[in-house]
């Protein structure tokens, strides 16, 4: 009876799934980096992750070449999803849309379907607060103002790789080739 009563005392652990993106292969906080703190947050707050969205090498700009936000959007939309949280690692991992309100949106989608939002390594609770809707809302803008900079610096770069003679982008057109000759 002490056994069974026991089973009964322990709360049942809230089912997630977790979001993953990286842009680049080379980039700081790759999926692993990402999943072990995902996880840890899991344990941390009883919850089970039972499925994993990932877009591996994905720009977070737009949402059209990211398949896995796309699917866990339509799962969420489909009033069965699964699981009753979204896991993320922080703001910009779900996205670096250069319309914030375009971020604000896919939240919104997720919370109209009763679906929570949980960013894992920010200083924050995402829990409906005025301050986090604050502080999300500035770190979306600065999340979209590192990719407009770091756009910006790479076009210089290629600019001045270009002024010194280097061709950039795909192969050379016929007759623009360099050829080795002995």
């Amino acid at each position: 009876m002490a056994q069974i009563q026991q089973i009964l005392a322990q709360p049942v652990p809230i089912l997630a799934a977790k979001y993953v993106r990286m842009s680049t292969e080379h980039q700081q906080y790759s999926i692993d980096n990402q999943t072990t703190m995902i996880d840890r947050y899991a344990d941390q707050h009883h919850m089970q992750i039972v499925r994993t969205y990932i877009d591996s090498g994905k720009s977070g700009l737009t949402i059209e070449n990211r398949p896995g936000l796309r699917q866990l959007i339509a799962d969420v939309e489909t009033g069965f999803p699964g699981f009753a949280a979204v896991l993320v690692y922080d703001v910009s991992r779900w996205g670096r849309f250069q319309d914030v309100d375009e971020s604000a949106f896919y939240e919104y989608r997720c919370r109209r379907a009763r679906i929570a939002l949980h960013y894992c390594a920010e200083q924050f609770a995402n829990d409906g607060s005025s301050l986090a809707a604050l502080v999300k809302t500035l770190k979306r803008t600065m999340a979209a103002e590192y990719s407009r900079d770091l756009s910006a610096r790479v076009f210089a770069g290629q600019c001045r790789l270009t002024e010194l003679g280097f061709r950039q982008g795909g192969t050379a057109g016929y007759g623009l080739r360099r050829l080795l000759v002995d």
